[in-house]
C-alpha cells in the first residue's frame, strides 16, 4: 500500500510543479489536488484554493490533529537554468518550481493521511489542508480555514526540515522606519541632512541586541533590508525610509518587540506591518516529539517562517527536502527523500495515533 501511495505522490508532485501556481492563483493545482482525492476515493472539501478532508471515523470527543502544507510557490528567480515548469528527474533529483518547497512536503502529507484515512479506533482525529498563500502570508490561506475545519489541538506542517523535528519557529514582524532631517538644495549647508542623519541609526540597529536568548530559536534577529531616500542629484531628502526585518524568537511576543523598539530605536518613527507573524512551538514532551526522538529524528529550532505562525496550538514542522534549496535557482528534491519522508511520517504516526 505504501509503495502505491508513493508512487501517486510522485506523480501528483510531478502534475503540480507543470502547473502555475503562484499565491492566490493556486486555482489550478487545487484542481489537481481534488482529483488526488477523487482518485483516492476520499471526500474532500475545498474553500477558495485551499482543499480539506478529515478521516473517515472522525469523533468529535477526540483531541485533532491536522496535516498541512501548501502548494502555492514564489515566482522562479532568473538564474533558473532548467524550465521551472517542467518536471525533470535527473540522478535521482526531481527539478521544478515548488518540488523541494513545499510540494514534496505536500504529497507526503496527502499519501500519509491517506494510508489512516479508514483506520478506526486512532487517539486522533485527522484534518488535512493542502493549503494557498504560504509564501504571501496571504489573507486566504490557512488563516482562513481555521473557522472552516474542526478545532486543531496540534499540527505537524510539511516544510523542508530533512525529515528532523523543527520544535520551534521564530516569528517575524517587519518594520517601515523614518529618518527625518531638513530639506534642502545640495548647493546650500544643511546640518539636518536626513541621509547623514540615518548614520547612527544604521550603526544602532546594527549592535542593538535583545536579552531574552532562546535555546531552541537563538537570539532575536534584528536586519535592516531595505533604504530608500530622495529623487535627484541636487535636492537633500526630507527623510529616508527603512525597512527592518525581525525575526522574533519564542521568549517574546511580537508585541513586545514593537513595544522594545517604538521606545528604543533612534528614528522619527517605526510602525510594523503586522504583528499576527508569531514564534510558535511545541514542547519538548509532546507525544509526537518523542515519537520522532524514539524512531531517530533530531530536533532543532527554525529560523525560517511558515504558516505555523497563524496556528495558535502546538505545532510541529517537518517534513522532506532541505530548507536551503527552497526559491534557489534549479529547485530540486531527492526522489528517495519523498520516499523516505512518507515512510517516517506513517511510523511516527503510528506511535501516536
Amino acid at each position: 500500500m505504501i509503495e502505491k501511495l508513493t508512487a501517486r505522490a510522485i506523480a501528483l508532485l510531478k502534475q503540480l510543479i507543470e502547473t502555475q501556481s503562484f499565491s492566490s492563483e493556486e486555482g489550478p493545482t487545487a484542481a489537481h489536488i481534488e482529483q488526488w482525492f477523487v482518485q483516492q476515493d476520499i471526500p474532500f472539501k475545498r474553500t477558495n484554493h485551499n482543499v480539506w478532508a478529515t478521516n473517515k471515523y472522525f469523533d468529535e470527543s477526540k483531541p485533532t490533529l491536522l496535516l498541512n502544507s501548501h502548494h502555492d510557490t514564489v515566482k522562479p528567480n532568473n538564474g533558473y537554468t532548467k524550465d521551472p515548469f517542467k518536471a525533470i528527474v535527473e540522478d535521482g533529483r526531481l527539478y521544478g518550481l515548488g518540488s523541494n518547497d513545499a510540494g514534496g512536503c505536500l504529497v507526503s502529507l496527502l499519501a500519509t493521511f491517506a494510508y489512516f484515512y479508514d483506520k478506526n479506533e486512532l487517539n486522533y482525529n485527522l484534518v488535512i489542508v493542502a493549503s494557498a498563500e504560504e509564501e504571501s502570508s496571504g489573507e486566504n490561506g490557512l488563516n482562513s480555514m481555521l473557522s472552516v475545519i474542526p478545532k486543531v489541538d496540534v499540527a505537524i506542517v510539511g516544510e523542508p526540515t530533512l525529515m528532523n523535528l523543527a520544535v520551534a519557529e521564530k516569528g517575524l514582524v517587519v518594520f517601515d522606519a523614518i529618518v527625518k532631517g531638513t530639506p534642502s538644495h545640495a548647493a546650500h549647508p544643511n546640518h539636518d541632512n536626513a541621509i547623514y542623519n540615518t548614520i547612527p541609526v544604521l550603526e544602532w540597529f546594527k549592535n542593538y541586541t535583545f536579552n531574552k536568548t532562546s535555546e531552541a530559536l537563538g537570539e532575536v534577529k534584528l536586519t535592516v533590508t531595505q533604504i530608500n531616500a530622495g529623487k535627484q542629484h541636487n535636492a537633500v531628502p526630507a527623510d529616508v525610509k527603512l525597512v527592518v526585518d525581525v525575526r522574533v524568537n519564542d521568549k517574546y511576543s511580537n508585541q513586545d518587540i514593537v513595544d522594545i523598539l517604538q521606545k528604543e530605536a533612534p528614528c522619527d518613527s517605526i510602525i510594523p506591518r503586522s504583528i499576527k507573524l508569531n514564534s510558535s512551538s511545541i514542547p519538548i514532551d509532546h507525544p509526537l516529539v518523542i515519537a520522532g526522538i524514539e524512531i531517530g529524528r533530531s530536533t532543532y529550532g527554525s529560523p525560517t517562517l511558515s504558516d505555523q505562525a497563524v496556528l495558535s496550538c502546538p505545532s510541529l514542522k517537518l517534513g522532506p527536502g532541505d530548507s536551503t534549496r527552497s526559491h534557489s535557482a534549479d529547485e530540486f528534491i531527492y526522489v528517495n527523500e519523498i520516499e523516505e519522508g512518507i515512510k517516517i511520517y506513517i511510523e511516527l504516526l503510528e506511535k501516536v495515533l
